[in-house]
């Protein structure tokens, strides 16, 4: 029998068999791996031991495994709980009594003030309320009046500077007016040039005819006549060298483009180049136009450049290349006879006319074919061809101006520039800015705006002159320099009737109003609408404006009633 018992001091027990005999038991004792219930027993008072009952000492029954892990609700379920705790604060008093002093220096002696009766009590507080909002009030008005201080002092600030930047610009506007009537190198340069010699011409005309009679008056003319003539001549002068310079400019920009590598944009924004072989050949022979074009170079470096020249083009056998052969051997046999540079300009602008000829055959540069304005193919020419009646030539339709009024193509771009020059000398640059301005600012509103862009330079002129007087609506500022054209109604697409000419910094403001019926007056308003009447009725003689007409239509029938008794203006 094994014996399961509590002691771990004794190996065995001996245990009573008969009144005078005893057995002794070993005793194997297990060191039980659970927590065992006291479940009653006695103990020893003497010795301390404490004896456990049979169930005490009996292995636990287990339970049998169901196969699934349970847990006690205690285990899932957390309960909290917030209880808040004071902790205590011992203090203690000491009285005086018999036998213990205290002193009492530090003592107050309190005595009851006077008794504040409720109304008392408030109206002392509305009392300190309204000291406290006369302050507060005191301090936000300081603060008001030195905001507007500042304010103030930044405008005078901001307007004294803009009246500068104001000055500075016109100054450097005639300035560079100035500048290019003394050094003309555009087309634009003369157009200002021959209009300022018309003025000139208009001013002593008048001034001959208001102070002058008879024959004097018959000889003023003259001499005006023939101050004229030596005018214009000196103005031709200054035209042929401006446009030699002009054209060798603009070579070099057209072989330069050609030499051009392949750009894209790839898809994180970044600009790809690459250089193709007709590219590179095209840089090539940009680098050598180049050298042999470059004067007052030494004549070993000439003779190298010559020599690349040779044999560049000597890599194709044509008519052509044994032209630029042979000139390129004079001009070796001239260098080595030490013929002066002078006696040499005509030769060398040969080779190089003869080589750029070189360079603008598709055959020989490739690359070229895609920017020359005469296709390779003559029968691509028949497609978009008209004739000048003016110069009786055949020219591509982008060198005809059309105007948005125009039903058939008149002259070219030329004949009518040759007209300008000597007849009207009228100056189209105020109307071409006004137009690339207003384009440039209908741009950005992104609403696919199409009018803008049929209305060309003279309907533009006209829109100006004869509407709006070449003056600002507001305040009648009449430097086209500085007038710009914007929409009259911003939500609405521009056009000749939803237009207003306003000078930049009025057209700054215009564009910020939100309601235009409150910020203008009733009769501006009106004056307006009548000149945007007199707009509809002149471009409605023009057969492209018809369908915005139509799609636009208003109405009010008055409108449309005025709109039919307006007189047409040509």
């Amino acid at each position: 029998a094994v014996v399961y018992l509590e002691q771990k001091q004794y190996p065995g027990i001996s245990i009573l068999t008969d009144s005078d005999s005893f057995q002794d038991v070993v005793v194997k004792i297990e060191r039980p791996t659970y927590h065992k219930p006291f479940l009653g027993g006695f103990k020893n008072r003497i010795t301390g031991v404490e004896f456990h009952n049979a169930g005490s000492q009996t292995i636990p029954k287990k339970q049998p495994d169901k196969g699934i892990q349970l847990f006690c609700r205690e285990t899932q379920t957390a309960f909290e709980k917030n209880k808040t705790q004071q902790t205590k604060n011992t203090t203690s008093t000491q009285m005086a009594k018999i036998g213990l002093y205290v002193s009492n220096m530090t003592d107050k002696l309190i005595s009851p003030g006077k008794y504040l009766t409720a109304e008392e009590y408030h109206k002392r507080r509305l009392e300190a309320v309204i000291v406290l909002q006369t302050y507060f009030r005191r301090w936000h008005a300081i603060n008001v009046v030195q905001n507007l201080r500042e304010k103030k002092r930044l405008r005078l600030s901001w307007e004294a500077q803009e009246e500068v930047r104001r000055k500075i610009e016109k100054d450097e506007k005639l300035r560079r007016e100035q500048e290019r009537r003394l050094n003309p190198k555009t087309k634009k340069d003369f157009e200002l040039l021959y209009h300022a010699l018309e003025l000139w011409r208009q001013e002593e005309t008048e001034r001959i005819n208001r102070t002058l009679t008879g024959a004097e008056r018959k000889a003023a003319f003259c001499g005006l006549l023939e101050k004229e003539a030596q005018l214009i001549a000196d103005i031709g002068r200054h035209k042929l060298n401006a446009d030699e310079e002009n054209q060798q400019k603009a070579i070099l920009h057209f072989l330069d483009k050609c030499a051009q590598p392949k750009r894209w944009k790839a898809y994180d924004g970044k600009i790809t180049e690459m250089d193709t072989q007709y590219t590179l050949r095209a840089r090539e022979l940009f680098e050598i136009y180049h050298s042999i074009s470059m004067n007052d170079i030494p004549k070993d470096e000439r003779i190298d450049v010559l020599l690349t020249l040779r044999c560049t083009v000597k890599e194709h056998e044509c008519k052509l290349t044994q032209e630029i052969v042979e000139l390129i051997d004079r001009e070796f046999d001239l260098i080595s006879r030490e013929v002066k540079e002078c006696n040499l300009e005509g030769l060398r602008k040969r080779i190089c006319t003869l080589f750029l000829q070189y360079i603008k055959t598709p055959k020989f540069n490739p690359e070229v074919a895609r920017i020359l304005k005469v296709p390779p193919d003559p029968l691509k020419l028949y497609k978009n061809v008209n004739f000048c009646h003016s110069c009786e030539n055949y020219l591509p339709s982008t060198e005809f101006p059309v105007p948005a009024n125009c039903r058939t193509i008149g002259r070219c771009r030329l004949c009518c520039k040759l007209e300008n020059e000597a007849r009207r000398r009228d100056a189209f640059l105020t109307y071409k800015l006004i137009l690339e301005n207003l384009r440039k600012s209908e741009a950005d509103y992104q609403d696919d705006a199409r009018i803008v862009y049929l209305v060309q330079h003279q309907d533009l002129q006209y829109l100006i002159e004869n509407i709006w007087g070449c003056r600002s609506a507001l305040s009648a500022c009449s430097d086209l320099y500085d007038l710009v054209m914007v929409r009259w109604d911003k939500h609405h697409e521009w056009s000749p009737w939803n237009t207003i000419l306003l000078s930049r910094d009025e057209a700054d403001a215009h564009l910020k109003l939100c309601d235009l019926q409150k910020a203008y007056e009733a009769a501006f308003i009106q004056r307006i609408k009548y000149k945007h009447i007199q707009a509809k009725t002149y471009f409605a003689q023009i057969p492209v404006m018809t369908s915005f007409l139509h799609r636009k239509n208003p109405s009010n029938p008055k409108f449309v009633q005025n709109r039919i008794d307006m007189p047409v203006q040509k």
